[in-house]
């Protein structure tokens, strides 16, 4: 008996270390795609394939969270679908990300990335309900992880496209945006394959608030 749980132990052994070069190999590729996906269409084929990353490797949030931030995207360009089911589609994405790696500063910035699609399908009726539940994620993701620049970016881009006169505009953005930079050149990814996204963004916003 012993020799038998012993070998089904190896085995699985085996079957998780073969798997990962295979996953590390898969989500690189896809990645390298996600640079050059500007088009709905190339959007839409890279969200499928990194489902089916996910599908296939169940027990890794990466996937999903990738694929989420698509939707989110493909649901604030109106591009792709009905942008409400869209952003609902993102918010399964991040629950199942978010149920591998609870309490994950990036998975709580996609949270805060689908309430602000559900708010731009209709900005007037929708501000008090999402801008709440956007703000309420960010400050969720900075509590979970300090050094991660992301929530500041997000916030940053937010004030920065908000018009003055609802306390956006750049005297709010800008600092925000500094902050995020300094966080962003100090930030040490824990693999590879963690999201690095926020640079092009805030050099943006600093070069439009000079």
């Amino acid at each position: 008996m012993k020799k038998i749980l012993l070998g089904i132990m190896l085995f699985s052994a085996t079957q998780m270390f073969a798997q990962s070069p295979k996953f590390t190999a898969a989500m690189s590729a896809a990645l390298q795609q996600l640079k050059d996906a500007s088009t709905p269409e190339a959007m839409i084929a890279l969200e499928a394939k990194f489902e089916r990353i996910a599908d296939a490797e169940k027990t890794e949030w990466l996937p999903y969270y990738y694929a989420g931030t698509l939707k989110t995207r493909l649901s604030m360009q109106h591009a792709g679908g009905d942008p409400d089911k869209l952003a609902d589609d993102a918010a399964v994405l991040a629950a199942k990300a978010d149920s591998l790696s609870p309490k994950n500063s990036e998975i709580y910035c996609l949270k805060s990335m689908v309430a602000s699609s559900k708010l731009l399908v209709d900005p007037q009726s929708r501000w008090m309900q999402y801008g709440a539940e956007s703000n309420k994620m960010l400050e969720m993701a900075k509590k979970m992880d300090s050094t991660n620049p992301r929530p500041f970016v997000l916030q940053a881009i937010g004030l920065k496209n908000m018009p003055e006169a609802f306390g956006g505009g750049c005297t709010r953005a800008k600092p925000l945006a500094e902050k995020a930079a300094k966080l962003l050149a100090a930030f040490k990814p824990k693999s590879e394959l963690s999201p690095l996204w926020g640079k092009d963004i805030v050099d943006s916003i600093l070069e439009d608030c000079k």
